[in-house]
């Protein structure tokens, strides 16, 4: 069971003749668990800003060692199965943030490509020119989401929208935001934009996130 903080704001007069769809009302708890606001639990801290994406005109492309690279649109991405989960993200300044993410699984998404035996990373790169890395392995065999809900709400451009990693077990500069690409590569030096300036590439919780 959840319960919803509801406001009187968020109720809209309608005449007899007239019913009007009542826009979703963020969560703040989730089977007992409290959770952080989108608009005053997290900061700021994107290498350009927000970005600020249309669903119409979004894309998501799958490329690099797959046997048939894949374009989705939004609503493509969107029919896979869905998922949810309360994850924690823990930025490295010292603050984090529990929210209830809803989104398709990375492996699902990347499966239709064909993923080829080469591969052994998986790249993602993001609308504001933001890039990190992770092995293949990590994506395979964890149920990693790519979520476009928090809190039962539309994921705010300025935590992601389109679409934003849960990295789960990975410090914040692991969830990578505004999501317009996935690269499945052999490069296991790559380095993604923080990486590439002295943060560790594993990014794992339970270690110095500097190298």
């Amino acid at each position: 069971m959840f319960t919803s903080v509801f406001s009187w704001m968020s109720v809209i007069k309608t005449s007899a003749n007239e019913v009007k769809e009542l826009q979703p009302v963020e969560i703040r708890e989730y089977e007992g668990e409290k959770l952080s606001s989108s608009k005053t639990g997290f900061r700021e801290n994107s290498i350009r800003g927000p970005q600020y994406v249309k669903k119409e005109d979004y894309r998501l492309e799958i490329i690099g060692l797959v046997k048939s690279p894949l374009t989705y649109t939004y609503d493509e991405v969107l029919t896979y199965d869905q998922y949810k989960k309360v994850v924690t993200l823990n930025c490295v300044e010292g603050w984090s943030a529990a929210v209830l993410w809803e989104g398709v699984l990375v492996r699902d998404v990347i499966a239709n490509a064909g993923v080829l035996p080469q591969a052994r990373v998986v790249i993602f790169y993001a609308y504001d020119g933001y890039s990190t890395s992770f092995p293949l392995e990590y994506i395979l065999d964890n149920d990693i989401i790519m979520a476009h809900k928090m809190n039962e709400i539309a994921l705010p451009p300025e935590r992601g929208f389109p679409f934003a990693l849960v990295a789960e077990e990975k410090w914040g500069y692991k969830w990578i935001k505004w999501i317009s690409k996935i690269e499945l590569s052999d490069d296991v030096n790559y380095r993604g934009y923080w990486e590439s300036r002295g943060y560790a590439n594993t990014g794992d919780l339970d270690k110095s996130f500097l190298n």
